[in-house]
């Protein structure tokens, strides 16, 4: 037993330690829900306002690729603040930096300032990076064994606020309209509004901080304060072969699910599929995405960390054959993002988990910042390669290209299967 965090003298152990490990999952439920739906909101029309502000089509996609800028560059200082400090403060830090630049988005709307556009949608991307640092949130007390269901549990969340915030995006405009500001605009000043309630549902009610409170929880000589930096995590991320698994699971399917999805609007249109079956198509890959999340937790629990990212594999090459070769069929092209969205979310839940159980605990926030740093500066690469490779070879091609960026992980998965556990069971980590 010890005492919690900020709360000398409490005692934590057993029954009381799951029961705190529920309600800070609750939170962090919350917060996910909140914060997703901020981000699904502002996000649906970020292109039409970035179009209108700038007066061209052509530098309309800027706007979601500075946000993918600002997620990646956010992560790494979130993570050394919640190395410092512990998950709260970064996680609230997170969400007030994104309702300041979804405050400047909706500045540069009225004013017309594409530049001041653009740096506004990276502050909005800070947001996005603090719901990332949620799912990481929510393992720091569970037991091994049952990490990969914690951190689906928070990914399923998202669903919620991916499917409400493009839903909410047209009363939002609607509701600016005698204020003075472009309706297009409307869903970043709501956006704002939710973040700064997501900062305060975690300031408030994310007590005892997670991390802080599993630092106090191990044994005294891990509780060491020198190895808590940004460079001790890189270190440990280098010298473990599951760690770089899992960093490279993360990063080549979150790349590999961006590139085709953000590519399969423009398939579709050009096959005379209509806007409509366009917004069928991608919400069964966001429910691919999301709502299956826990079951992939369970299987990852249950079989084994790298048994889950082989299936991750499987399931994103199989999508890439059936998008790839779809061929104009709009039926087999919504199987196939309904299956990439399986896909990237046994990648993203066992890789998670494979990287929180293959780090010491006093590195764990750091190293998980470095995985979301390069798990968003891969996509946002890879979503803007996607474009030129579809205008050059075509859908197909880009779904090859896709299918070819698993064999890495594949080839890894496979050398890195006898490798040590540290400790841990088998059934817990692969």
């Amino acid at each position: 037993m010890t005492a919690v965090e900020g709360r000398p003298g409490v005692p934590v152990a057993g029954e009381q330690r799951v029961a705190l490990q529920r309600r800070i999952s609750g939170v962090l439920v919350a917060s996910q829900i909140l914060g997703g739906l901020g981000v699904a909101t502002g996000v649906a029309l970020a292109s039409v306002l970035a179009q209108r502000i700038s007066g061209t089509e052509g530098l309309s996609g800027l706007a979601p690729t500075a946000m993918v800028a600002g997620t990646a560059v956010a992560s790494l200082p979130l993570a050394a603040l919640m190395t410092a400090r512990g998950r709260r403060p970064g996680l609230v830090v997170g969400y007030l930096v994104g309702a300041l630049g979804a405050g400047v988005v909706v500045v540069a709307a009225v004013i017309g300032s594409f530049p001041l556009l653009l740096c506004g949608m990276a502050g909005f991307g800070a947001a996005s990076a603090a719901n990332l640092g949620a799912r990481f949130a929510a393992a720091d007390l569970v037991e091994p064994d049952r990490r990969a269901r914690a951190i689906s549990n928070v990914v399923w969340a998202a669903t919620i606020g991916a499917v409400l915030g493009p839903n909410i995006a047209a009363p939002a405009g609607r509701s600016v309209s005698g204020l003075g500001i472009p309706t297009t605009a409307g869903p970043f000043l709501w956006a704002a509004g939710i973040f700064l309630a997501a900062a305060v549902t975690v300031a408030v009610l994310l007590r005892p901080d997670p991390l802080l409170t599993a630092r106090a929880l191990a044994p005294v000589e891990e509780r060491s304060a020198e190895g808590r930096s940004l460079r001790a995590g890189f270190a440990a991320v280098a010298a473990s072969p599951r760690a770089r698994l899992a960093l490279v699971t993360v990063a080549v399917c979150h790349t590999a699910m961006v590139s085709v999805m953000s590519m399969t609007p423009v398939a579709l249109e050009h096959h005379g599929a209509s806007i409509d079956l366009i917004g069928l198509v991608i919400s069964g890959h966001i429910a691919g995405m999301y709502a299956f999340s826990p079951l992939m937790g369970r299987l990852s629990d249950g079989v084994g960390r790298l048994s889950g990212i082989g299936l991750a594999v499987g399931l994103l090459a199989c999508a890439a054959f059936l998008a790839g070769t779809a061929d104009g069929s709009h039926g087999r092209t919504a199987v196939g993002l309904f299956v990439l969205g399986l896909g990237w979310s046994a990648g993203l839940v066992s890789g998670s988990a494979l990287l929180t159980d293959s780090v010491p605990d006093a590195v764990r926030a750091a190293a998980q910042g470095l995985s979301d740093l390069v798990m968003n500066a891969s996509a946002g690469l890879g979503g803007a390669t996607a474009g030129l490779v579809m205008a050059t070879a075509g859908y197909g091609w880009l779904n090859l290209a896709a299918a070819c960026l698993l064999i890495p992980v594949g080839a890894l998965a496979l050398f890195t299967r006898g490798g040590p556990r540290r400790g841990l069971s088998a059934k817990g980590r692969g």
